[in-house]
């Protein structure tokens, strides 16, 4: 009966375990399975955000029609329209990161620990199981032996008792049967002590096993599990907090969107495009009416009506001629607002390009006083086919900015254009010494905080003065320096540009 009750009892442990054991490693499995679903999700976001990059870029206007273009409210609006969602498809980015940091990332980490708490607790109770299991064997060994050397003694004690009563048997002998019976029946009462005292310290082993082992370990996997739910709890709750994080700057690029529509002025478009395009012509008098009801016209009304047939300048819905390409380079071709303009834009682009080449032409002068200063550092007289070329480029567009100056003063009646002291200040000179550094772009001003945790980043905080370095190239970031030196990159939509 005893080994039938350990049998049991035995059986109900290895049942609960098992039972323990497949629900444990069922949580496992679906923290995992979370993870999974967050990196696809990530990758959900990862995609979306650079599909909306590639439309914006696609839709991004550029070169010198399209700013014409951009003018117009409208236009604009729309132009404005894909910043904001380029900086939308940024945080969209943002949003895919901070799931793989805060996470994935995490969670893999708790997960593996987890694992490697499960397998020692699991391994624990089996041992404790072993050595119980070890203990009922040994039990069973012992009374086994008892049994037998008790059935053994029986036998002696009643070969002697027979021996003893028969006739023909010699004192001798009954004294040798009876001590062989008292021999049988003390090794079979020290079995009977062995077998009583093993089967005490089973008892205790078994006490400890249900009533302190596994109770232990049970509550440790209790806790284990306990410790999981709540850490995926936390990875739930993270799936919606990380984007409730970047929901308020989601919502100023949608607000943004919403206020490059409310900006577009129908009325101002039109205006301004009436502006750029106005001729300038006056308007054509009336035909005077010819009678020719009273024979032929003298020559005179002949020289009159053949007056009115050439024109110096051409209404723009008349049928234009050919113009020669002298009149093409000076727009004289063109109504005087629209020339004006033309050779305003004209001056503008020499001018440009005469500065570029008058800062190239000062910095070879001072590369090349630096050579000659370090020779090891190039040779001087390399950089005189440089120096030439660009002086001869400056001749150039100083020749050229002087004529369509001259045109300029000529279509607005000689008076002086409003380029004229713009161009008396593009020889300016470097400074003395020649330095080889990042000149910074512009300012910005901190729109949020952000903890630059990445590999390049850097942290700022709201409000903070940041000079640019490096303007967004589309990707959602830009390089800036810090006061105190720092410099990296942070998202475009955390700042605001200073005008």
């Amino acid at each position: 009966m005893c080994v039938n009750l350990c049998s049991s009892v035995l059986f109900l442990f290895q049942d609960q375990y098992d039972v323990i054991e497949k629900h444990t490693q069922s949580g496992l499995d679906l923290v995992e399975r979370y993870i999974k679903f967050v990196k696809e999700r990530t990758e959900v976001e990862q995609n979306y955000a650079k599909q909306l990059r590639n439309l914006t870029k696609k839709y991004t206007r550029r070169g010198n029609k399209e700013d014409q273009d951009c003018k117009f409210s409208n236009h604009a609006s729309f132009q404005e329209i894909l910043n904001e969602l380029n900086d939308y498809a940024g945080q969209r980015e943002v949003i895919a990161e901070n799931m793989i940091t805060r996470i994935c990332v995490d969670l893999t980490k708790s997960l593996q620990e987890l694992k490697q708490e499960r397998r020692t607790h699991l391994a624990d109770a089996k041992k404790a199981q072993q050595n119980l299991d070890t203990s009922f064997k040994q039990l069973e060994n012992i009374k086994r032996r008892f049994a037998k050397e008790w059935a053994e003694a029986e036998k002696a004690t009643q070969q002697a008792e027979k021996i003893e009563n028969e006739l023909n048997a010699t004192r001798i002998e009954v004294e040798k049967v009876k001590q062989h019976a008292n021999a049988r029946t003390h090794t079979a009462e020290e079995c009977r002590s062995d077998y009583a005292a093993q089967l005490q310290k089973y008892n205790k082993e078994q006490n400890l096993f249900y009533y302190t082992e596994i109770p232990n370990i049970f509550n440790k996997l209790q806790e284990m599990d306990e410790r999981r739910i709540q850490r995926l709890a936390e990875g739930y709750c993270q799936f919606s907090d990380i984007e409730k994080t970047v929901q308020p700057i989601i919502s100023r690029c949608l607000e943004g969107i919403s206020a490059a529509g409310r900006k577009i002025d129908g009325k101002q478009d039109s205006t301004l495009f009436i502006e750029q395009h106005k001729s300038g012509f006056e308007r054509p008098g009336d035909v005077e009416f010819e009678d020719y009801s009273h024979g032929t016209k003298s020559p005179a009304h002949e020289s009159n009506l053949n007056q009115h047939k050439p024109r110096g300048k051409l209404w723009p819905f008349s049928k234009k001629n050919k113009v020669s390409r002298c009149r093409d380079i000076d727009f004289s071709h063109l109504p005087p607002e629209q020339r004006k303009k033309k050779l305003h834009a004209k001056i503008d682009e020499i001018t440009k390009e005469l500065q570029k080449e008058q800062d190239q032409s000062d910095a070879l002068e001072k590369m090349k006083g630096v050579y000659a200063q370090n020779p090891q550092m190039g040779d001087p007289s390399s950089l005189e086919p440089q120096i030439s070329e660009t002086a001869q480029n400056i001749g150039r567009l100083k020749g050229e900015l002087a004529k369509y100056e001259s045109w300029l003063s000529e279509a607005v009646g000689g008076e002086e254009s409003s380029t004229a002291d713009q161009s008396q200040n593009i020889y300016t000179e470097f400074d003395d010494e020649f330095e080889d550094m990042e000149s910074p772009i512009g300012q910005c001003t901190a729109l949020y905080t952000f903890e630059g945790n990445s590999e390049g980043t850097i942290s700022i905080t709201e409000g903070e003065l940041l000079t640019v370095m490096e303007e967004d190239k589309g990707d959602g970031w830009m390089r800036v320096l810090r006061s105190n030196g720092e410099e990296g990159y942070i998202p475009s939509s955390y700042v605001k540009l200073s005008p």
